[in-house]
């Protein structure tokens, strides 16, 4: 990483998001005031089937990302696990290649099975860059595809984060009103359903 090392954004992270560790799939829950889905196909289709649906899937990620981190320098996240603190990852995936710069800045365990062979190591890889437009994807089109998930875009001083899946993106924006904003210049790609999934 260019400007902070692994341990600086640990303690940066320990220090503006106390509630959770940096594992993607809890932000909507810790957030839920903040938080907000957006599909990234029409009809909250799940999975690309053409490079037409790639490019819609594409644009609307970009188009949130563009909005969110334009002009600013961002952290690039992505993960993998292993039965191990520093064994191998145990589920192979693409996530080495398509970010290379990655470096390993965080290790969230858990061993609460007292039967340590069903302990797990999720690892957390972050890289330092300046936003444009797409820079990451070859990661969305590998999360797109669930070859890849955990993956998350933050600013370097964590208030806004946007968490890429398989049929959308959850964002945390820095107040309820931003979230509202960001919410209301999208209203096409949100879910029809009250709860927003």
């Amino acid at each position: 990483m260019t400007d902070h090392s692994p341990d600086a954004l640990a303690a940066l992270w320990r220090a503006r998001r106390p509630s959770v560790p940096p594992e993607a799939h809890t932000f909507r829950s810790a957030y839920a005031d903040r938080w907000v889905r957006f599909h990234s196909l029409p009809d909250s289709k799940r999975y690309p089937e053409s490079e037409d649906e790639y490019a819609v899937a594409l644009h609307r990620y970009n188009t949130v990302l563009d909005e969110l981190f334009a002009g600013q320098d961002v952290y690039v996240v992505t993960a993998d696990w292993s039965w191990t603190r520093d064994g191998p990852a145990v589920f192979p995936t693409p996530r080495r290649e398509p970010h290379l710069s990655g470096v390993h800045w965080w290790t969230e365990s858990d061993e609460d099975d007292p039967d340590p062979a069903f302990h797990t190591h999720t690892r957390f890889y972050a890289d330092r860059r300046s936003w444009r437009h797409g820079c990451v994807d070859a990661l969305l089109r590998a999360v797109a595809d669930e070859a890849l998930v955990e993956v998350f875009v933050t600013d370097t001083e964590l208030r806004r984060i946007h968490h890429p899946y398989d049929g959308g993106a959850d964002v945390v924006l820095a107040t309820p009103g931003e979230r509202d904003h960001l919410r209301g210049r999208h209203v096409d790609w949100l879910s029809s359903r009250p709860s927003g999934l």
